[in-house]
């Protein structure tokens, strides 16, 4: 097996106008994401386009571990862009940039299974503000209640959860679905009326500006 996931996420999102779309793409597909995965400890990778919320790309990197951020190999190439790089990577064409590193907290560790599987076509994802008086109850029920839950909701393939430790805000939620409808189906929508987060917690926390996203798959390319 090849090793597809690790225990660590590099997720970058930004705004890119349409005008720039080819080249921002070309330059991803032909250059960035062949660079990026060269790098020691980083796994997979993909660009995604939103199709729900913001920002409008999600670049997501799939790392052996947050460790992989620091090998002199990923610093060189972070600290010495490229010419294209430095024409129309997100630095130059992008607006609203968010950079998050990220390490798994759930599920402790991914199956074999998990662990070998490609880019998901589709992803919803959940950048979460909660209070530190709410943790607790938030973790508990996001791994007993929710995520069991959606996990019986067909085309949801698996669910992650992440504490960003670089970036904000703490809390990220990755959905692995097989299409990027899966958030609009009839049994997703009853799994949300059955939702009871908010009685349980009994404390405010929210979501980030223009989450959560929901993201097609467009590089590597998908079949459909």
């Amino acid at each position: 097996m090849v090793k597809k996931k690790g225990s660590g996420l590099l997720m970058v999102y930004t705004n890119v106008d349409s005008e720039h779309d080819f080249e921002f793409n070309k330059w991803y597909v032909e250059e960035h994401l062949p660079e990026r995965l060269s790098a020691p400890g980083f796994l997979d990778g993909a660009l995604y386009q939103a199709t729900k919320g913001s920002p409008r790309y999600l670049a997501i990197y799939e790392l052996e571990s947050v460790a992989a951020m620091e090998t002199p190999e990923y610093l060189h190439m972070s600290q010495n862009p490229t010419d294209w790089t430095k024409s129309i990577g997100p630095s130059s064409v992008g607006r609203g940039v968010v950079r998050n590193i990220c390490t798994q907290i759930s599920p402790a560790e991914s199956d074999r299974d998990t662990m070998g599987r490609g880019m998901a076509p589709a992803l919803q994802v959940g950048r979460m503000i909660v209070p530190e008086e709410i943790e607790d109850k938030y973790n508990d029920y996001y791994d007993n209640q929710r995520t069991p839950r959606n996990l019986t909701v067909p085309g949801c393939l698996f669910v992650r959860r992440y504490h960003v430790i670089d970036g904000s805000p703490k809390y990220t939620t990755v959905y692995e679905f097989e299409h990027e409808k899966v958030p609009e189906s009839l049994a997703w929508e009853a799994g949300r009326g059955e939702d009871k987060m908010h009685d349980y917690i009994g404390g405010s926390y929210g979501h980030a500006d223009g989450s959560p996203g929901v993201y097609r798959r467009i590089s590597p390319p998908r079949a459909f």
